[in-house]
């Protein structure tokens, strides 16, 4: 008898990098949906000592959110694994001037990500920058107080440059909306969005796995982040198409990812 039989089946994996970043909507899950295959990859992963963490670009979450929603799904996760853009954005900005008081275009996640960081967020437009974020509250009082903050010598500062953010019912409009919005009162770009495809992000996920570019590969749904943000920095880039870029995408062949797949759930095979 086959000594094998009945044994687990070892996996075998499209790329032999040590380290995986991941994106979220789109590529582990849309929604409260799991993507089909994302646990028992991540889990295949994880067992043959391969480092994993995750990031995303939609700051209406914490990273304890975030971490206890893909364990909710099937995938323990630890808030440190997740690198939100408004971890990048509070780091990145603590740098430039620490303790500041913002106006934040955003939504309390985020505002409370700043306060752990020491930032006074502010109501009214006697602020040093206007933080700009995905806010599903956006509305024109908040327009009129960024434009009046930046009249008085506030910068501007950003989560993301996402136009559509994938749900379980469709894309809705995401944080490239308000930036432009923004942008059209003041007549003032945007300094620096921290968010994908900014190596901000990809570099302090890269200290989190404690490997050099070379030996990891990032997973995402989106051509312009996702594959950009990793071809530059010289990671392996995989695009799946769970999310909202579709296989007859004339970027594909442009910007040539290193895989192609349906999903995440592709990522491994079994031998």
């Amino acid at each position: 008898m086959d000594p094998r039989v009945g044994a687990p089946r070892a996996a075998s994996f499209r790329l032999p990098h040590n380290g995986w970043l991941f994106d979220l909507d789109g590529t582990v899950y849309r929604g409260e949906t799991p993507i089909p295959g994302a646990a028992e990859t991540i889990a295949a992963l994880r067992t043959a000592g391969r480092r994993v963490a995750f990031l995303s670009n939609k700051p209406l979450a914490t990273r304890a959110d975030y971490a206890a929603k893909l364990t909710r799904l099937g995938i323990p996760t630890v808030a440190d694994d997740v690198i939100s853009s408004s971890l990048v954005l509070a780091r990145h900005l603590r740098r430039l001037d620490a303790g500041a008081p913002v106006f934040v275009i955003g939504e309390p996640p985020l505002v409370a990500e700043l306060s752990a960081h020491g930032f006074e967020a502010r109501t009214d437009a006697r602020v040093r920058w206007v933080v700009i974020a995905f806010d599903r509250t956006f509305d024109y009082a908040k327009l009129n107080t960024a434009l009046q903050a930046v009249r008085g010598g506030a910068r501007l500062i950003a989560t993301n440059p996402d136009r559509t953010c994938p749900t379980e019912t469709g894309e809705i409009p995401d944080c490239a909306g308000m930036i432009a919005a923004v942008e059209a009162v003041t007549g003032v770009p945007v300094e620096v969005i921290v968010g994908k495809p900014s190596p901000l992000m990809l570099e302090m996920a890269l200290e989190r796995l404690g490997l050099p570019a070379r030996e990891c590969a990032v997973v995402g749904d989106r051509i312009e982040t996702d594959v950009v943000m990793g071809k530059r920095l010289g990671l392996a880039t995989v695009l799946v198409l769970s999310g909202v870029t579709r296989a007859d995408d004339p970027r594909i062949a442009e910007v040539a990812p290193d895989a192609v797949l349906g999903s995440i759930g592709e990522l491994v095979q079994t031998i």
